[in-house]
């Protein structure tokens, strides 16, 4: 099985370790927003631009394009919405099994994986909202088993006080299923919490359940059409947490 597989396709809860300390009494701190809800691919991570690479590259190869509006199905969920395996097969009439293009894109994937580090300026957030005594959770259309590993390697599972990935729910974004559970786990309310995401089904399953939602497109989802979101950062280090929060609740 693919790496591409495993993060379409693991599960514990989060282990923080930043001490919760929420004090209504310091007017920096938001009285409203009680929790945090990150995605991980794309979001915490950049793993969704390396993985369309990958395929465009292995598209070129066989003489095919993959345009990124038609890639954009499966950003962010499943490859139940749009797989690119079975889809340059097709392209090709089968003369080319889906799996040795699978194959293919794992050796293209990997290669540009190898020295991936978190997104700018998302330590700083983790950091910061447990500073603020927020509640911080993890809802990812993944699995555990592929998320797992980077979060050891940049330790940081003890950010999380609950990390839920499509091991738990029956459906995967854009349904809300995800945000429904995190919120759950986090004993907070819709409206106590903040989303970060960075595709559209993300940002279609935050709004679906009734958060605020800030969008942080990545590399290759700049491009995308979001509208009706709650407040647009072109990075997480744009901003200080405190200050995206400081300006939502302004919005209200």
């Amino acid at each position: 099985m693919g790496w591409l597989d495993n993060l379409k396709k693991g599960i514990r809860p989060g282990r923080r370790t930043v001490p919760l300390g929420f004090n209504y009494d310091n007017e920096k701190v938001s009285k409203l927003i009680k929790a945090v809800i990150f995605d991980f691919d794309g979001l915490i991570v950049d793993t969704e631009t390396p993985a369309y690479h990958a395929f465009c590259k292995v598209y070129g190869e066989y003489g095919r394009e993959l345009p990124l509006e038609t890639y954009a199905k499966c950003v962010g969920t499943s490859f139940d919405a749009f797989n690119p395996y079975t889809h340059l097969a097709e392209m090709l009439e089968h003369k080319v099994d889906s799996e040795v293009i699978r194959k293919q894109v794992d050796v293209e994937y990997r290669e540009l994986l190898r020295h991936i580090q978190p997104r700018p300026g998302v330590v700083d957030y983790l950091r910061e909202a447990g500073e603020l005594g927020l509640k911080v959770g993890l809802a990812s259309s993944s699995y555990f088993n592929w998320i797992e590993p980077y979060l050891t390697k940049f330790d940081l599972h003890g950010y999380f006080d609950s990390i839920n990935t499509a091991d738990l729910v029956q459906k995967v974004k854009p349904d809300p299923e995800l945000y429904q559970l995190s919120l759950q786990r986090l004993e907070v309310q819709p409206d106590e919490a903040i989303s970060f995401e960075d595709s559209l089904n993300g940002f279609i399953a935050a709004q679906k359940a009734g958060l605020h939602t800030v969008i942080v497109p990545n590399e290759m989802t700049r491009t995308f059409s979001f509208e009706d979101y709650d407040l647009k950062i072109s990075g997480m280090d744009s901003m200080p947490l405190q200050d995206l929060i400081a300006r939502l609740e302004r919005q209200k």
